[in-house]
């Protein structure tokens, strides 16, 4: 995280701080000349802070904004601010840009005639999503202060570990984090947490790609801690770390967005979690079904979902909302869910 975070000191804090809280003519120390990448050029520096680039492979020379405020870039209480930032105000530009992007270019649009489809859905959707990321991110940020701090065993050479690990930490780290997400999740479904934590991602029955980040918030944390655990256990190269980060989120909005590619045994895609939201107790896992198959929770998915002729018509949508209003009574009780007005499903053609 450290790498994220120079970037966005560099091109936006930086100025920030400098504006917010200038530092006073009794910090500085005098001309320096900083001969990192890029152009020579003199800055004046405070003592407290030199740059050093958070990785060889990528820098961004710091500007003079750098050396200009009161709090430098190594202060852990603007460091920490700054993540939360980030987490915050970043996490909410991912998921409206590839929530959006997947509801504009693939999301079925005919979903919304299904008669477990919500009133304002998608606004729903949106304000959950809202009230909960910057919540999830008072919870995140510190650990991302832990790693920025050195305390992981993020590495950033490829010559720090064998060759043999730069690739297999890929396969490593989805192994870890997909077996202890399965068990997060379906911990989650355990009676006395399901109605305080997870019943509120579960209000969307015929979710969007925008339910894909509304959770409770520390419903939404609980499923990334093996993201964070992982690297205080093991080695994992830290341009690595922010792209799997990334990568989960993008998931995330994937398997939330209707249309059914992957008619797959392996891959646990929007198919087979539709299945989760659907029919509720099954298909926990994040991107296999390897661990469902195992813990005797897999479902497969109805061969009705991958043929668009006959995915909404009335028989279809008569027969799933009838099942799925019998685990909503084994599940919640009852459903106490706001659908559109009864209208008669559009018949596809």
């Amino acid at each position: 995280m450290d790498v994220v975070l120079e970037l966005f000191d560099t091109f936006l804090f930086d100025p920030l701080y400098a504006a917010i809280l200038p530092a006073n003519a009794a910090t500085f120390a005098g001309n320096t000349t900083y001969t990192g990448v890029g152009q020579p050029h003199t800055v004046v520096p405070p003592v407290a802070w030199q740059y050093e680039p958070a990785t060889k492979y990528l820098a961004f020379r710091p500007r003079d904004a750098a050396y200009q405020s009161a709090l430098p870039r190594d202060d852990w209480r603007r460091q920490l601010l700054t993540l939360y930032l980030i987490t915050w105000l970043f996490g909410l530009v991912v998921y409206y840009l590839f929530a959006t992007l997947s509801y504009i270019f693939i999301f079925d649009k005919s979903i919304t005639n299904h008669p477990k489809y919500l009133k304002n859905q998608i606004r729903l959707e949106m304000r959950q999503t809202n009230a909960s990321l910057p919540i999830m991110a008072l919870f995140t940020a510190p650990i991302f202060l832990a790693e920025v701090r050195g305390w992981t065993k993020l590495y950033d050479s490829l010559d720090d570990v064998p060759t043999w690990y730069n690739y297999m930490q890929f396969p490593f780290f989805l192994i870890f984090t997909d077996f202890f997400v399965y068990w997060i999740h379906r911990g989650l479904h355990h009676p006395l947490v399901y109605k305080h934590l997870h019943k509120p991602h579960h209000k969307w029955i015929m979710p969007t790609p925008f339910a894909s980040h509304a959770f409770h918030p520390l419903d939404g944390f609980a499923q990334s801690i093996p993201y964070h655990v992982y690297p205080f256990l093991f080695p994992l190269q830290k341009l690595a770390s922010v792209a799997l980060f990334i990568l989960v989120n993008i998931w995330t909005v994937m398997i939330h967005d209707g249309e059914y590619y992957a008619d797959n045994p392996i891959i646990n895609g929007a198919a087979c979690h539709t299945m989760h939201h659907l029919y509720f107790n099954f298909n926990y896992g994040q991107y296999t079904t390897l661990w469902d198959r195992l813990g005797g929770s897999y479902r497969k998915p109805s061969d009705e979902l991958f043929q668009k002729e006959l995915r909404l018509c009335k028989d279809t949508l008569v027969k799933e909302a009838k099942e799925t209003e019998k685990y909503i009574r084994e599940v919640e009780g009852h459903d106490d869910r706001n659908y559109e007005p009864d209208v008669e499903p559009k018949k596809v053609r």
